[in-house]
């Protein structure tokens, strides 16, 4: 299994694409928002996303010549000749298909679910070649590769040779994947489809297996993050979490079931992360405290619950979990700054609803209270004041100011 501490290089539009660190710095979990510093420098921690693992080595052999891969007028026909028109995939003018060399039917096209092989070159408008891939395999439908390609390699009939033009919508997007493939780049992708199996059966993985395949949707996860692509992002941890999470009929070894734990734990700490960006509260919520059930002390599910907890308002839950944190790790600036600013916010609610009641009560504040009126409130206290508060209270309003005697 890569290690995140090793260094991330350029992917490929066919993987994790996570090659991009200039522009991805600003999308990452662990930013400055979340967890920038909850790492010490130089810690070789696999969990969060500051550093992405690299991605799997891909053959490129040297790039031939190539044929004009831009697309002509809709309808007209391509450079060699081919009469063919262009299929607007999505109907926004933004994906486009053409056949190059016919398939074997419609028959024959993959499922979604099954894993496929393509033949893969990517160029630019400017006929730069930034990806050759002579066998590239994926799960159509997982969101393992560009969208790009999971939209129209479906579309695909077996032996089919096609040309697809994208925009970067459905590739890299405004970040592009730094060094080749510039923010906002459309790409051209002629893609031959080789291959269509079923997917393995995940009871019958090996351990190895099921910890490689879990750990390559969750990079994915990682890209789609950096991507501020959040629900594409939920989408492969969720998936990830289900490889690891299925039955199986193979006995796994403890080091191999103690490494499918940490995978687990790392895919819901970031699944955590992309549901905060949402806003779906609940359901980060019970991503923490599940990492929580696993390891009681991981400071970034500590972290993150206190956050959820501090969005909703909960601000008396969220501070003893925050202090827990800290507790952990008393020099975490981060943890530091978000527990001063909870107190804060609940001291200052806190004094609000005090004003509320007491304006409720149509009573002066307790400064203005004189001295011998708050000595007598032990034993002068109306009847009809007391009954006025039991009726407050009855009606749903927590009485917590002193009611003031009369004269």
């Amino acid at each position: 299994m890569a290690s995140s501490g090793e260094e991330p290089r350029s992917g490929s539009p066919g993987r994790a694409g996570t090659g991009t660190e200039p522009a991805a710095d600003a999308a990452q979990p662990d930013t400055a928002e979340d967890f920038e510093v909850l790492e010490e420098e130089g810690e070789d921690d696999e969990d969060d996303l500051s550093e992405l693992p690299p991605l799997e080595d891909v053959g490129r052999p040297p790039a031939q010549p190539r044929e004009d891969a831009q697309p002509p007028e809709q309808g007209a026909g391509d450079a060699a000749g081919d009469p063919q028109e262009w299929l607007d995939v999505l109907g926004n003018g933004l994906l486009k298909k053409k056949t190059l060399v016919p398939g074997q039917g419609v028959d024959s096209r993959p499922q979604k679910g099954q894993d496929v092989t393509i033949r893969l070159k990517a160029t630019l408008e400017d006929g730069t070649v930034v990806e050759e891939d002579p066998a590239l395999t994926f799960t159509l439908g997982d969101c393992d590769v560009l969208q790009a390609l999971d939209l129209c390699v479906q579309l695909l009939e077996m032996g089919e040779t096609a040309l697809i033009v994208s925009e970067a919508k459905y590739c890299y997007g405004a970040q592009g994947r730094s060094p080749d493939i510039p923010p906002n780049a459309s790409l051209t992708l002629e893609v031959e489809l080789l291959a269509a199996r079923d997917a393995p059966d995940l009871e019958l993985l090996s351990g190895k297996e099921k910890i490689q395949l879990a750990n390559r949707k969750r990079e994915r996860g990682n890209f789609f993050y950096q991507q501020a692509d959040y629900v594409l992002a939920i989408n492969s941890y969720d998936i990830a979490l289900r490889i690891v999470g299925s039955s199986s009929k193979v006995d796994f070894s403890p080091d191999e079931e103690a490494e499918l734990l940490d995978v687990k734990v790392k895919c819901l700490n970031n699944l955590a992360a992309s549901q905060l960006k949402l806003d779906h509260f609940k359901a980060a919520l019970k991503s923490c405290n599940l990492v929580l059930e696993h390891q009681p002390g991981n400071i970034k599910a500590l972290f993150r619950k206190g956050k959820v907890l501090a969005q909703q308002g909960e601000y008396r839950e969220a501070i003893p979990i925050l202090k827990a944190a800290l507790k952990l790790e008393p020099s975490n600036k981060t943890i530091h700054a978000e527990l001063s600013k909870l107190v804060k916010k609940h001291a200052d609610q806190r004094n609000v609803e005090t004003e509320m009641y007491r304006k409720m009560l149509g009573n002066p504040s307790a400064a203005s209270t004189p001295r011998k009126c708050k000595d007598k409130l032990s034993w002068s206290i109306p009847w009809k004041w007391l009954f006025g508060a039991t009726a407050i209270a009855l009606g749903g309003v927590a009485l917590s100011v002193v009611i003031a005697a009369r004269n």
